[in-house]
């Protein structure tokens, strides 16, 4: 019962505006080979600057090259749509997972 309603949240999630605005921008910045070689990069750094806060250490010099990468991204017009729907899916997704959290009582420390 409760993976039905998990499976069906899946499928409003799929049918969202926020999923399909970034189902269509990625297609668009992806068109680009020097682009989605950017976003591929920026991505994989990205990820590796958030592990590296996880677990405290700091990597100044990725840090910074993270936000010369953003900077320059937010110059070419799709990448920017991109990373902005990417980031209003990825809080839609936050705020639903805080919703789940708090029902259940788990405290997420923020």
């Amino acid at each position: 019962m409760l993976m039905d309603d998990a499976n069906a949240l899946a499928d409003k999630l799929r049918d969202s505006d926020e999923y399909k605005t970034y189902c269509e921008t990625k297609a668009r910045a992806y068109e680009n080979p020097s682009t989605a070689a950017l976003l591929d990069e920026f991505t994989t750094l990205r990820n590796r600057v958030s592990a590296n806060a996880v677990t405290g250490q700091e990597d100044e010099l990725a840090q910074k090259k993270l936000q010369k990468m953003g900077e320059l991204l937010q110059f070419d017009r799709a990448a920017a749509e991109f990373l902005m729907a990417e980031y209003r899916l990825n809080d839609l997704l936050g705020s639903i997972y805080r919703v789940l959290a708090k029902a259940v009582g788990f405290d997420l420390g923020a």
